[in-house]
């Protein structure tokens, strides 16, 4: 079982952000073996498959060069020309294995952990030159089992090596009898197909290795408990923080809210206990909007304002508790509370015509009438 430098055990799954930085980082689980296979199959494969032609080419090429009139030799001009066609040639002959030898060097990698560039994880580490860190690393797991792999690899190539000797010794002693032409390509085929066989045997230390590499990767992402509690404190913003910041939003809120109050038309009030701030606006329609409310304190300062700006106080419990508890701050009232609401405005309108001295003292306000599912009790209760 893995263990942290502070020595608790690492048993927990790595996150979705640990992997995001390892990535960065450039530490994902890569095999060494895997792209030796694919350039090894790669080179023989393309070996066989061009390798008759390349061998033509050349053999082709050597005989013109060996094979010059005398005029050629004995004029230096003819060198860079012959040296430039002999060039041509060659290029054009060895670019089919080249590009095929490129294309495995570029996939290899990409098929374990995918394609990945991380600058990060090509920048110095002058940690590695410690000598301490050094031999640390010489005699670690990781050294040992990289041994044991090149042990592996050549055992396993030795022995298919000797296979193939062996199987295609009637062959490789045939050769010296035939003509120079089909010796050479003869010889081309024998190389390609044995290391093509020596090739393939690599292919099992790939298959043991890629595990080993995805289980060692996985093993360094392993996270510790508190690892993995702190990790979401700094993602998900640590309780303590949060809480200051939905404070300072509360406070913000309220201040807010505040200086709405001297807009209102109406502070219904519990009388103490509660207090709601009502505006309506005729000409664009809609309900009544609550631009304040508040308890106890809040409740207290929200009256103090509407008496400093002259706006209307009136003690209404019910309907105060229901319109605190059933609407937020700048939205609607219920639509069960347009009546309610609507007697209040035009008390309110009628007190303002009689201040104005344009008509007479309106009655008071008799308690009015809330739906049962809006009816809350002095504790915020549904009363309904």
């Amino acid at each position: 079982m893995a263990e942290s430098e502070s020595g608790q055990d690492k048993t927990e799954d790595p996150t979705d952000k640990r992997k995001k930085d390892a990535r960065e980082k450039g530490e994902i689980a890569r095999s060494k073996e895997l792209n030796t296979v694919a350039v090894m199959l790669a080179g023989t494969g393309g070996a066989l498959a061009f390798g008759g032609t390349l061998a033509a080419t050349l053999m082709e090429l050597m005989r013109k060069n060996f094979t010059l009139p005398r005029e050629v030799l004995l004029d230096d001009r003819y060198m860079a020309i012959f040296l430039l066609q002999s060039g041509k040639a060659a290029y054009l002959a060895t670019q089919p294995l080249l590009l095929t030898l490129l294309l495995a060097a570029l996939l290899g990698p990409i098929a374990l952990g995918g394609w990945l560039f991380a600058p990060a994880g090509m920048a110095p580490k002058f940690s590695r030159m410690n000598p301490g860190a050094g031999l640390k690393r010489m005699f670690s797991l990781h050294s040992v089992t990289e041994l044991l792999k090149a042990i592996g690899k050549f055992l396993v190539v030795a022995a298919v090596a000797v296979v193939v000797l062996m199987k295609d010794r009637d062959e490789l002693l045939a050769i010296a009898k035939e003509p120079l032409d089909q010796a050479i390509i003869h010889s081309v085929q024998i190389v390609g197909w044995s290391s093509l066989w020596m090739a393939a045997g690599l292919v099992l230390i790939a298959a043991i290795d890629v595990p080993i590499q995805l289980y060692q990767s996985r093993q360094k992402l392993l996270m510790t408990k508190q690892e993995v509690r702190d990790e979401y404190k700094d993602s998900e913003g640590r309780p303590e923080v949060k809480g200051r910041i939905r404070q300072l939003q509360r406070e913000a809120a309220q201040r807010r809210m505040m200086t709405n109050i001297p807009t209102a038309d109406v502070v219904i009030t519990n009388p103490t206990h509660y207090a709601v701030a009502l505006k309506y606006d005729p000409e664009q329609g809609g309900a009544p909007i609550l631009v304040a409310k508040g308890t106890d304190f809040v409740a207290l300062k929200i009256r103090e304002i509407a008496v400093q700006h002259e706006i209307q106080l009136l003690e209404s419990p019910a309907l105060a508790r229901s319109i605190f508890y059933s609407t937020e701050v700048d939205g609607q009232i219920p639509a069960g509370l347009y009546m309610a609401v609507a007697q209040v405005l035009a008390y309110v309108y009628q007190i303002r015509q009689h201040r104005a001295g344009r008509g007479k003292r309106p009655q008071p306000l008799k308690e009015m009438a809330i739906p049962p599912d809006l009816q809350r009790d002095v504790d915020g209760n549904s009363a309904g």
